[in-house]
C-alpha cells in the first residue's frame, strides 16, 4: 500500500513530526472513512493471505478445526504486522523500530478482523465441515471478510483519529 498517497510530502510537519492538517498522529484531528477503509484493507490483506494460507495447510495436513484455526489466525497476524513492517522498514526504520510500529498500528485492527472472520465462519451452519473444494466454505470465509471490513473501519477510524493504530505507521513514513 502506498502510504505516501495518505499524506501530502510537501512542509506537512511541524518540528515535533506531527502533521499539521487535522493530523491523527497528533490525536486531534478528523480522520477521513477513507483513510479508515485504506488502513482496514491494508489489514484485511494481509489477514487473508495469512488465514487463507492457513486453512489450506490445515485442511491439506488433514488437521481438525482448532489447529486448523490456530494457524490461519497465526499467519495472519504474521503476513498482517510483515505488510506494515515491510512499509515502515522501507522508510527508513530500523527493525527493532519498525517491530514497534508494526504492532502499534497492527494489532487492535488484525484482532478485531481475526475474531470476526473467524466467528462468522464458525457461526455459519456447515461452514467448519466444509472442504476447500466446497462453495460453502469459500462463501462463509469471503462473507466473514467482508464483515469483518465493515466493523474494523470504524474501529481503525476511531483509532488513528487519536494517534493510534496505523496513524503511528503514518507517521512514520509520511
Amino acid at each position: 500500500m502506498d502510504h505516501d498517497r495518505h499524506h501530502p510530502q510537501h512542509g506537512d510537519r511541524h518540528h515535533d513530526g506531527h502533521h499539521d492538517h487535522a493530523s491523527p498522529a497528533a490525536g486531534h484531528g478528523s480522520v477521513s472513512w477513507a483513510m479508515a477503509m485504506k488502513a482496514t484493507l491494508h489489514c484485511l490483506t494481509g489477514c487473508a493471505i495469512g488465514e487463507i494460507l492457513g486453512m489450506v495447510i490445515g485442511t491439506a495436513l488433514g488437521w481438525g478445526n482448532v489447529p486448523t484455526m490456530v494457524v490461519a489466525i497465526v499467519l495472519a497476524f504474521l503476513f498482517g504486522y510483515s505488510f506494515t513492517l515491510f512499509a515502515v522498514r522501507r522508510a527508513g526504520l530500523d527493525l527493532r523500530a519498525a517491530v514497534k510500529v508494526a504492532l502499534a498500528a497492527d494489532t487492535v485492527s488484525i484482532a478485531v478482523m481475526e475474531l470476526v472472520d473467524n466467528a462468522v465462519v464458525a457461526l455459519t451452519p456447515g461452514a467448519m465441515e466444509a472442504q476447500l473444494s466446497d462453495g460453502l466454505f469459500w462463501a462463509a470465509l469471503l462473507g466473514g471478510f467482508a464483515i469483518a471490513f465493515l466493523i474494523t473501519t470504524p474501529v481503525n477510524k476511531w483509532m488513528i483519529g487519536r494517534g493510534k493504530g496505523h496513524a503511528v505507521a503514518h507517521a512514520q513514513h509520511a
